[in-house]
């Protein structure tokens, strides 16, 4: 069924021009996207979510935000990112005094070169500067890298999404070391991808808070 409704999903995409998704993104403001934070068990681990994919705004953002190079899609992520953040920030420092990194799920170099962007890379360079700077957190798009070029998880069934994706990313263990890493991507279905990029964190012992924008 997942993998009917992906098939449509990508013919829906090519058909229906993403300049029209892309006006109706532009005129939205923050106040109209739903928003329905949950924390979900994946895989035997926790991931946290802003939003559900499935909503027609939701989806209209992800998808302006990850193939139309949308400014204005970038900045209503961000400013969701940033009030979720705030508030979970305030809970985590009662706990642990750790430096809390942002990290962004890597793309491979070869899928960086044919997109030009990273999209969660540049949400999280568009936050407040207090999640820029220490204050609150610092942005490190140094922490983890992606090894090798796998196949986008979307045109791949679920059970071949993790094996896809296992062994392809690798720790920068100096920046990572005694932190408190949010890995973050766009859109999270089987978990897999968070997964296996939290994997060379957490054997660096860093502590790992798995997060995406929104639940597919």
């Amino acid at each position: 069924m997942f993998e009917i409704r992906n098939i449509l999903d990508t013919i829906l995409d090519t058909v229906l021009p993403r300049r029209e998704r892309r006006t109706r993104i532009e005129t939205r403001s923050l106040d109209e996207i739903p928003l329905s934070p949950a924390s979900h068990e994946l895989l035997g681990v926790r991931i946290l979510t802003l939003m559900e994919y499935r909503e027609p705004a939701t989806k209209d953002l992800i998808r302006s935000l990850k193939y139309d190079c949308s400014g204005h899609a970038v900045g209503l992520c961000a400013a969701l990112l940033a009030d979720y953040l705030r508030e979970e920030f305030a809970s985590v420092r009662a706990f642990s005094k750790k430096h809390i990194l942002l990290v962004p799920v890597p793309l491979h170099k070869n899928r960086l070169r044919e997109r030009g962007f990273n999209q969660i890379e540049a949400v999280l360079r568009t936050l407040p500067i207090e999640f820029q700077d220490g204050a609150l957190s610092h942005t490190e798009t140094e922490a983890l890298v992606r090894t090798r070029d796998t196949a986008p998880q979307t045109k791949l069934p679920r059970v071949e999404r993790l094996t896809n994706v296992s062994g392809a990313f690798a720790a920068n263990d100096l920046v990572i070391r005694d932190s408190h890493i949010y890995l973050i991507d766009d859109v999270v279905t089987t978990g897999a991808t968070l997964v296996e990029a939290a994997k060379p964190l957490i054997e660096n012992d860093a502590l790992v808070t798995l997060m995406a924008l929104a639940r597919a």
